[in-house]
């Protein structure tokens, strides 16, 4: 069962309760003894962050407010309490809990957002030795805090447990077509309009990208149009996502080389799967923002029909691009929908994906890369909300130069560059497809780790999700 994060001021008198105060404010907190006050000065003494006070009807855990260089890592800081916090309200049998901040910096939804992202399990697929946890409830009880804010915040949550469980769906249940139906049901749930063009459409279209892509399939590619468009939207012209929704890939007839490199590769739609969960915090939170999805997806394999290293693929846009290695494969099908984009005539357009290996060798798990032609105010802007919900990012140049690196002797350009600057030959493949303001996110790094990392757990992160609907709501507003 999902956590539940809700708000009110009223509690009742035994219920588990974590305070929010700085280390030299304890001794006013009012709702503890003398005898708690002392064992809590002491514990500060000894360092400690998080202090459990067991009052046997229910237990009262003060949580220091941290020194931090910055407001947005003093937040960050709040979310890892959060998963430090969890492992104690696991081992007490929490299956509710109020937090009352007594800092008044609204740390409450910081150490909530980072308890419910931690809460998170994924457990579908197991049929004994579940051990759920048993949070079920995390109730923000501060006045200076509304209601409206703390259930955006939980529409928020949602779409990054949403876009986790997508991503955490193993293939053999996620085909391109179940996962069209997957972000069909999100819209019903959420409210947005949803449009799924099948194969025949897509040979309508000419997208010769993911065609190719998905010659080696047995299963059909789907292009699927996410809409939200309310009556108040602040913008003539729609901001445009776009992600990658490669549901597995093998690498083609460039097959994967290193060993374990494939078993992972249900997350290369990772990038759809946020843009998903967007879209679902969009619509749950009726921004007046008009925003329009795009997500091309397939698998790529190696089958009889499979496109081959030499190839030459005309794109929806009439560009012909030479392949000369199908496991650059994500590349080409983004570049058929940031084409189609165009239609739309966007004021923005944000493209997605687990696109390279060169990308999270670059920065590793620790930022996002981004790419852009939108200009400073637009990255700049990006790069402020990234900090606040700390998926940072690491802007990589486009410059003139890099378009030599797919320059092709036979057809337009080619899929791939060579060993140096992998990660921008890919974005410079894909600017040649745009002809609007775009930022392209490299989420490779970050989108699916192996071992787990605080809050962001293990598996699918959900992450862009945050960043990019902090974003766009700023602009709501």
């Amino acid at each position: 069962m999902p956590t539940q994060l809700k708000y009110s001021t009223t509690l009742a008198k035994n219920t588990d309760l974590a305070i929010i105060v700085q280390a030299d404010k304890v001794a006013s907190v009012e709702d503890l003894q003398k005898e708690e006050i002392a064992y809590v000065q002491q514990q500060v003494e000894k360092e400690a962050k998080i202090i459990s006070l067991n009052r046997y009807s229910h237990h009262l855990y003060i949580v220091l407010a941290p020194e931090a260089k910055t407001q947005n890592l003093a937040q960050e800081a709040l979310r890892q309490a959060g998963y430090t916090l969890l492992k104690q309200l696991k081992a007490n049998k929490t299956e509710a809990l109020a937090i009352l901040d007594k800092t008044g910096t609204n740390a409450s939804l910081y150490l909530a957002e980072g308890l419910y992202l931690s809460n998170y399990e994924f457990h579908k697929y197991k049929t004994k030795g579940i051990k759920p946890s048993s949070l079920q409830t995390i109730t923000i009880a501060d006045s200076n805090i509304n209601e409206q804010t703390v259930k955006e915040l939980q529409h928020v949550l949602e779409a990054v447990t949403l876009t986790r469980d997508l991503v955490n769906e193993p293939h053999n249940n996620q085909s391109a077509t179940q996962f069209s139906e997957n972000l069909e049901e999100i819209g019903r749930e959420a409210g947005f309009k949803t449009e799924v063009l099948d194969e025949l459409k897509i040979q309508t279209l000419k997208m010769g990208g993911l065609l190719a892509v998905n010659q080696g399939s047995e299963e059909p590619p789907t292009f699927t149009i996410m809409e939200w468009q309310p009556e108040n939207a602040k913008n003539k012209k729609p901001y445009v996502l776009v992600g990658k929704g490669v549901v597995y890939d093998t690498g083609g007839l460039s097959l994967k080389p290193t060993p374990q490199s494939m078993d992972y590769m249900k997350s290369d739609m990772a990038g759809a799967a946020a843009v998903a969960g967007v879209m679902y915090a969009i619509a749950k939170n009726k921004l007046p923002l008009h925003v329009i999805a795009l997500i091309p997806a397939t698998d790529n394999r190696p089958g009889g029909n499979a496109y081959a290293p030499g190839d030459v693929l005309t794109m929806h846009n009439g560009m012909t691009v030479e392949v000369l290695n199908t496991d650059a494969e994500g590349r080409l099908i983004l570049a058929d929908a940031l084409s189609f984009a165009q239609k739309y005539n966007p004021e923005l357009v944000i493209d997605m994906a687990t696109l390279t290996g060169a990308a999270a060798r670059a920065v590793g798990k620790e930022g996002l890369v981004a790419m852009s032609n939108a200009g400073d105010d637009v990255m700049n802007s990006l790069k402020k909300f990234g900090e606040q919900v700390h998926e940072r990012i690491v802007e990589f140049p486009l410059w003139d130069e890099y378009k030599k690196h797919i320059e092709s002797e036979i057809a337009d350009i080619k899929n791939i560059g060579g060993a140096e600057a992998g990660a921008i030959s890919a974005g410079k493949f894909l600017e040649c497809f745009t002809n609007y303001p775009w930022v392209h996110f490299d989420i490779a790094g970050v989108a699916y780790l192996l071992g787990e990392d605080s809050y962001r757990g293990k598996q699918a992160t959900g992450s862009g999700v945050r960043l990019i609907y902090n974003y766009l709501s700023s602009l709501a507003n």
